[in-house]
């Protein structure tokens, strides 16, 4: 068994070995009538907690979002489903508006909830934590929609699809 710990990474390969653990597909969103809808592609999501339920979920602490996110307190983790790639490249460029064409209705404190999406969880934000060069939000989750579709997976850098399952014996 090799113990030596590794103290020069190679980003990429790091980030190869990081993308090899397959994920759903979100984009939180944030924002209210006072300020600019804004959204973003993350594969960070993650539940922390069924009592409370609280999520988390990351985003780059150099985000141009990150003010947004931070004033308005809230933001909906919106899961998607395998038909909404496009929507998936959408939210991951920086356009002027990333929600040209997009369906949504105003949720919680007038934060977008994108429709049409696997699951949908509107959060008050609880806690934000710096690490590294990115903010982990964890939010208290306060509605939820559930639809039941077929959830967009990410993985070793493409989208991808869930397959037959497996036995469980």
């Amino acid at each position: 068994m090799n113990t030596k710990i590794n103290t020069v990474w190679d980003k990429r390969d790091l980030r190869k070995a990081l993308g090899s653990f397959g994920t759903g597909v979100t984009v939180v969103t944030s924002g209210n009538s006072q300020s600019r809808w804004v959204g973003v592609t993350a594969n960070s999501f993650s539940s922390v907690s069924l009592e409370p339920p609280i999520v988390l979920w990351s985003l780059v602490s150099t985000s141009p979002n990150l003010e947004v996110f931070d004033q308005t307190e809230r933001f909906v983790i919106n899961v998607l489903a395998l038909e909404q790639v496009e929507l998936s490249k959408q939210f991951s460029k920086p356009l002027t508006d990333k929600f040209a064409g997009v369906e949504c209705v105003e949720g919680l404190g007038g934060v977008p909830v994108i429709q049409n999406c696997v699951a949908t969880f509107e959060c008050k934000t609880v806690q934000r934590i710096l690490v590294g060069d990115h903010v982990l939000f964890l939010g208290q989750v306060e509605n939820y929609v559930y639809e039941g579709k077929t959830p967009l997976l990410f993985c070793q850098g493409q989208y991808v699809q869930v397959a037959e399952a497996l036995q469980s014996n």
